[in-house]
């Protein structure tokens, strides 16, 4: 029993190199943990400036069509293959109705017709990469899903609008997915992936995509914002933000989209470039696109992390806050337009 207490300690050099050894792993881990973290410039912080009398506007726009996706037409996945034809019909016909023509890329899955619809913007420079910026109007079935995503499906229709006549040197495709809910999410029938796999057949050039994934849900109460791993000590616990999310190992791209956010738009907004294996980093239609090798990051109120409601009956249009839905789709326009301007 004396034995150990006579048994030398471990020699001082020794000690030494363990505290060097794990020094030199925590600043690596903190340089890693900024690269994946560290956005350009600063969130907005304090009150909101009041609407103006176009966010106003745009904010009505964005809730009527979002009233008539989840509560209109309703429930929209592959369970009901009637509405799901009656949403691609009415958003073939808002598409046409602002101007454009409307291309419909129909394919087959699980003996079903089902299609993406695609509209085109022509920029100046057609041999650039063209911006794509979509999202999917299927729903979870058994749900309305109006956050999940009417939300973002009314945020392109709008975009489309608002931008139908600028000048821009990059081509704007906007495109709205099917099948991107289960049991499609990440398989060969996924519509994005379907999309995204033909332009990589034809050599198309893609400088961009934003994937909007629910955008209406917003929280001024401490602790309603909720984060994967760790990432909370590191981000706000106020669920009032827009999150923009990139990947790691190709961080540019969400950079670049939330610095043009934050130069131009008065509401709070956080990034990460996180690695893909996180919970939430691929849940959305820009997976696909990295599946093809393109550039895409999602915008998101955070989904899950967020909205108690999520993949739920109660996603419902009465839970959204349409004004500030507003300020974000606006401040989209603006990256989109600054994506599109781009060299």
């Amino acid at each position: 029993m004396f034995e150990s207490a006579n048994r030398p300690s471990a020699p001082k050099w020794l000690w030494l190199l363990i505290f060097a050894v794990i020094g030199i792993a925590l600043v690596f881990a903190l340089i890693w943990i900024l690269r994946v973290t560290r956005m350009p410039l600063r969130s907005h912080r304090g009150p909101l400036p009041l609407l103006s009398t176009s966010q106003s506007e745009l904010a009505a726009r964005l809730a009527a069509q979002v009233n008539v996706l989840s509560v209109t037409i309703g429930e929209r996945s592959a369970d009901k293959p009637e509405s799901l034809q009656a949403v691609t019909e009415y958003l073939a016909a808002e598409l046409r109705r602002v101007g454009y023509e409307v291309s419909e890329h129909s394919y087959s899955s699980n003996g079903q017709k089902v299609t993406n619809l695609e509209a085109i913007l022509l920029g100046d420079d057609a041999a650039s990469g063209a911006v794509i910026v979509g999202a999917h109007y299927d729903c979870v079935p058994g749900t309305v899903g109006a956050d999940d995503n009417a939300t973002g499906v009314a945020a392109i229709l709008e975009l489309a609008r608002m931008l139908h006549d600028s000048k821009l040197r990059k081509t704007i495709r906007f495109v709205l997915f099917v099948n991107e809910e289960p049991p499609f999410f990440q398989t060969d029938t996924m519509g994005s992936l379907v999309y995204a796999r033909q332009l990589k057949r034809e050599n198309a050039a893609v400088s961009a995509m934003l994937s909007l994934e629910m955008l209406g849900y917003y929280s001024e109460a401490s602790g309603s914002q909720k984060y994967p791993a760790a990432l909370g000590w590191l981000y706000p616990s106020q669920g009032n933000f827009i999150g923009f999310v990139g990947k790691a190992d190709s961080p540019e791209l969400v950079r670049r989209a939330i610095r043009s956010f934050r130069e131009t738009t008065s509401f709070p907004s956080e990034g990460v470039a996180a690695p893909v294996e996180w919970p939430g980093v691929g849940w959305s239609d820009h997976w696909s696109f990295w599946q093809a090798g393109y550039p895409a990051i999602m915008i998101t109120d955070t989904a899950i992390f967020r909205n108690p409601y999520y993949h739920t009956p109660r996603d419902t249009a009465d839970k959204l806050d349409f004004a500030k839905m507003a300020r974000v789709v606006e401040g989209i326009r603006r990256v989109v337009e600054d994506l599109s301007s781009e060299p």
